[in-house]
């Protein structure tokens, strides 16, 4: 399983599953990400934390928890 924090810079991958319950997994949904999307990795803080992607053609920051959360192929 490889989740979207594992995923390097400049990869585009597709979301396979969402893990989380409730309101957490519903705002990462609400965000675009959904099962069969597309994401492309566009940059890593110095800290690895947040991750910034393109999903659906906008820009959108990811904590790393939140990252975890999504496994990708």
């Amino acid at each position: 399983m490889k989740t979207l924090k594992q995923a390097n810079i400049g990869d585009t991958v597709r979301v396979v599953k969402l893990h989380g319950e409730g309101a957490v997994k519903r705002r990462i949904m609400d965000m675009g990400l959904t099962k069969g999307t597309e994401v492309h990795i566009r940059k890593v803080a110095p800290l690895g934390d947040p991750i910034e992607v393109t999903v659906r053609g906008y820009e959108l920051s990811l904590r790393k928890a939140d990252a975890e959360m999504i496994e990708v192929e």
